[in-house]
């Protein structure tokens, strides 16, 4: 048999097995994983992190024997889960306490010095506020009349997990997708990364929707305003006690007062993320679940490999911002090129072969949490989706569906091409 232009052969040096690789990718030994990981994560620094991987090393095996031998499909409203949301109750109620004193302080105060403590108290306390989110400004935004096709998808797909769809889908350049609420009412809004969106099949896409929307159906605790607004108001009373570094003599008096507080609150912030982690990592399976209900068991488990290749998708992305750089694009009009992107994009992302997919598996599954512990590792997830009876799909995309969204994107698909070669890829 020839060899390929990108194909490598070579002799394993640790147990001495032929190697045919991609030049392209890692080369590693499939029978002793000979160099698997050979670009190993730094370690996490700091308590929280530590702490928050061994306690995900603690329990997570535990958590994906229970949902893979058929756990409830329904997030679980624990001891765990209502101290969390009593712990961030408790946050806020400091942040109206001092909203409170800084307007006694004011008023009673008035024209004199404890007016000015009372302002300081008053902009402290804005900065602490609980915020209900905005709609994205830096990209492209769609409601329903800009998207009907796309919007009935969603719907669809909200449906067969359980939920209702979203109000609004912002389109940006990540490759990523996430659900979250903005405003007063709580609107729901999506956000589609077009270069994740867009090198995957109508199935996956189906899955993809299905997990972000199952985030909705599950009751992910973290993810609530309440405590995901308390741990932003945690964050930044660490920020402001903090210890000053390279201090002068009165920033070091400063630090020494602060201290204690400062302990105390990475303390309940340490409280907090061990209350609600466990909760997340379920919340996770549970929408990896329903969006095999939504897409199938295939479907799923195919969109978990493709995510594992985002590093090769950023990668390509990278050189073609490069390439228009070097000035290559001047024989090709700049929207012939950003028309282009997204072609290059899958045409290199279909060419990947199985046995970086194969590589990438045994590297999570040696990594397990330490990349991040709020997430399974992403062999514990297919292990979950696998071990339970294979589900046909609930929605399925023709030809014609498929095609009608792509022609409601096709403004998006240019602006973000654009705004890639132009700005760069923000990965």
């Amino acid at each position: 048999m020839g060899i390929t232009a990108d194909e490598t052969v070579q002799v394993c040096p640790q147990c001495g097995s032929d190697i045919r690789g991609d030049a392209r990718f890692t080369v590693w030994c499939a029978a002793c994983d000979w160099n698997v990981d050979p670009q190993k994560p730094e370690a996490e620094h700091g308590l929280p992190a530590r702490t928050r991987q061994a306690a995900a090393h603690r329990y997570g095996a535990r958590l994906a024997a229970d949902m893979a031998s058929g756990g409830e499909l329904r997030a679980r409203r624990d001891v765990a889960a209502v101290l969390a949301c009593v712990c961030a109750v408790l946050v806020h109620g400091l942040t109206l306490l001092v909203t409170a004193l800084g307007i006694r302080w004011i008023i009673s105060g008035w024209g004199g010095v404890p007016m000015a403590g009372g302002l300081l108290l008053l902009a402290l306390a804005w900065s602490l506020r609980p915020r209900l989110g905005t709609l994205p400004q830096d990209g492209p935004v769609l409601h329903r009349a800009d998207a009907p096709e796309l919007f009935a998808l969603i719907d669809d797909v909200a449906e067969a997990v359980g939920t209702r769809g979203v109000d609004t889908v912002a389109v940006d350049a990540d490759i990523n997708a996430g659900v979250t609420t903005y405003g007063l009412r709580r609107r729901r809004l999506l956000t589609l990364g077009l270069p994740l969106w867009e090198v995957l099949t109508p199935a996956q896409r189906i899955a993809l929707l299905g997990h972000e929307l199952g985030h909705f159906s599950n009751g992910d605790v973290r993810h609530g305003t309440l405590v995901a607004s308390a741990h932003r108001s945690l964050a930044a009373w660490a920020y402001y006690l903090a210890p000053a570094h390279n201090p002068s003599p009165v920033q070091f008096f400063v630090s020494v007062v602060c201290f204690v507080p400062w302990l105390l609150v990475r303390g309940v912030m340490l409280t907090l993320d061990r209350l609600t982690l466990r909760a997340t990592q379920r919340a996770e399976y549970l929408a990896d679940r329903l969006a095999g209900r939504a897409a199938s068991t295939e479907a799923a488990v195919q969109l978990m490999d493709r995510l594992l290749i985002s590093d090769s998708a950023a990668t390509v992305l990278r050189r073609e911002v490069s390439r228009q750089a070097r000035g290559s694009h001047r024989t090709q009009g700049a929207d012939d090129r950003a028309h282009g992107l997204w072609d290059r994009l899958v045409t290199s992302m279909d060419s990947v072969p199985e046995a970086e997919y194969e590589r990438l598996r045994r590297v999570g599954a040696r990594r397990g949490h330490s990349v991040d512990a709020t997430h399974p590792p992403t062999h514990l997830r297919r292990a979950c989706l696998l071990a339970v009876e294979s589900v046909a799909p609930t929605v399925v995309v023709g030809e014609d569906r498929t095609r009608r969204i792509g022609v409601e994107l096709a403004d998006a698909r240019t602006l973000v091409a654009r705004q890639i070669l132009r700005d760069g890829f923000p990965g």
